[in-house]
């Protein structure tokens, strides 16, 4: 028997605010000493009240509406109950029945199918500590807990069951972190911590409605783990099904290192939580005025960008597509493209694209950081590209420039000087790097007389070699041709 898997997710992502959901203290604590970001509210001391963030509503408005969410004018905070140790007050300050946007959607395209994914609730709540889990060095297990994150504004959003594949649930949080990140609201890094991601998986026969007992998995911290847990968890499935067995609603995590899911605890229900309005805070009205003032202000999303990367820049759609699937990239190139002067707005374009998808990146993934984290300036991979326009570098010595440009930020004009690397303009200097060459290579200039026009490729080859890859190969043919021919 065959079967369909079925995946919904719940995406968690830390907002960009500049202090916490319902305190003041500072939301930048990324690298800041453990507990050092607190205060009694988010501490949740007996007695204090919180205060709702403005901007963290705004925010996640903003991403309703680039989800093409209704958003309802009531909304409301509740409390959720349940007695984890990263949670300060015994409760989460969460939304329950009135989230701030419902009915939305993603295209997401998988082998060059697209589908649509509808999307559930965007909803707001806070953020729990940390546990930081530690072994003695007589063996023996302890847990710390850092309550820095306490308290950060944290958006959930929530999609139907319609994801069909492993693949589709990576594509469509790739293209949600990619959303998020134009939009300005999250910085979306997985592996900080800040673009959280459960998934609920179950698996029915492909000629049925009825699907088995889902399982929800955690502890998914890359794009690669979310891929490979499903993956691992839908064929687990599957063989507990075909083994005879049954399968059971509950929570599993992610061992990244063993490549497989464990199971946590039986999975909660919704009343299981003991959701109640939070009396200290009071419900919201989310005027349509306001809420089209934020629609006029949204910026431009990846896929409008692409379309303008075609049309105004002449890239292809592929160049296009994946320049923008990451905004810091897509930000380099346009000002790259628009620091340049005195080259054809396309074909420099074009250029740089080719750089930033071919070596650029490549030097990004070895150093696992973002094209903004780089030591190169857009100026100064303009200024390598000029370099190569004018002749001033050539072969070999543009991408020996640029990987010590990579590494220490100088400009390629001073890498160049400095490793005598600029190529050589002077006719007579060539012209004798050519007849050394003639003289040490007989064969060649024989087999060259005799017909044979691939010796001239190799005696060209010669001449690179001897000057460094500091000519340009076009010259040396022609001056190569003419002295073979008179001598």
């Amino acid at each position: 028997m065959t079967y369909e898997t079925i995946i919904g997710l719940e995406v968690h992502t830390q907002l960009l605010t500049r202090s916490k959901m319902f305190c003041r203290c500072s939301a930048d604590y990324a690298n800041a000493p453990p507990n050092s970001h607190v205060c009694p509210i988010c501490l949740g001391m007996p007695g204090v009240l919180p205060a709702i963030n403005k901007k963290a509503i705004e925010y996640t408005v903003m991403t309703a509406l680039a989800l093409e969410c209704t958003i309802p004018q009531f909304t409301k905070f509740d409390r959720k109950n349940y007695p984890y140790p990263d949670l300060m007050k015994g409760y989460q300050i969460s939304q329950y029945d009135a989230p701030i946007g419902v009915q939305g959607w993603i295209l997401t395209e998988t082998e060059g199918v697209r589908r649509r994914v509808n999307v559930r609730r965007v909803h707001l709540e806070e953020d729990v500590a940390k546990l930081l889990h530690r072994t003695n060095p007589v063996g023996e297990s302890y847990s710390l807990i850092d309550v820095n994150r306490s308290g950060m504004p944290l958006m959930e959003i929530v999609t139907e069951p319609d994801l069909r594949s492993p693949e589709e649930a990576r594509q469509f949080l790739m293209k949600l972190r990619t959303m998020l990140q134009y939009l300005g609201v999250s910085t979306g890094n997985m592996e900080e911590g800040s673009f959280r991601c459960d998934a609920n998986i179950s698996i029915r026969p492909t000629d049925s409605s009825e699907t088995f007992a889902k399982v929800e998995v955690k502890n998914m911290n890359s794009f690669k783990a979310v891929y490979r847990a499903l993956e691992f968890e839908a064929n687990r499935q599957r063989r507990v099904i075909e083994e005879g067995g049954q399968l059971h609603q509950e929570t599993r995590g992610w061992a990244d290192d063993k490549g497989i899911t464990l199971p946590q605890r039986s999975k909660e229900y919704a009343h299981d939580y003991r959701y109640f309005p939070e009396p200290d805070l009071p419900p919201l009205s989310l005027s349509s005025a306001w809420v089209q003032e934020i629609k006029a202000k949204l910026p431009q999303l990846p896929e409008a960008r692409r379309d303008s990367f075609v049309s105004q820049y002449g890239l292809p759609l592929y160049d296009a597509t994946l320049l923008t699937n990451s905004k810091p990239l897509a930000d380099y190139f346009e000002t790259s493209v628009n620091t340049s002067k005195g080259v054809p707005l396309k074909k420099r374009a074009k250029t740089v694209s080719n750089w930033l998808l071919g070596d650029f990146s490549r030097w990004l993934n070895s150093e696992g950081i973002e094209v903004h984290q780089s030591k190169v300036t857009p100026k100064q991979l303009v200024e390598l590209l000029d370099m190569t326009d004018q002749g001033t570098l050539t072969g070999p010595a543009i991408k020996q420039v640029f990987e010590e440009m990579f590494h220490t930020g100088k400009p390629a004009r001073e890498i160049a000087a400095q490793l005598g690397l600029s190529q050589i303009s002077d006719i007579s200097a060539i012209e004798a790097a050519v007849k050394r060459v003639i003289a040490t290579n007989t064969q060649a200039v024989v087999d060259f007389k005799a017909g044979k026009e691939q010796a001239l490729t190799f005696l060209v080859g010669q001449v690179m070699k001897e000057t460094k890859g500091r000519t340009n190969p076009k010259v040396v043919s022609e001056i190569l041709r003419r002295e073979l021919e008179t001598s």
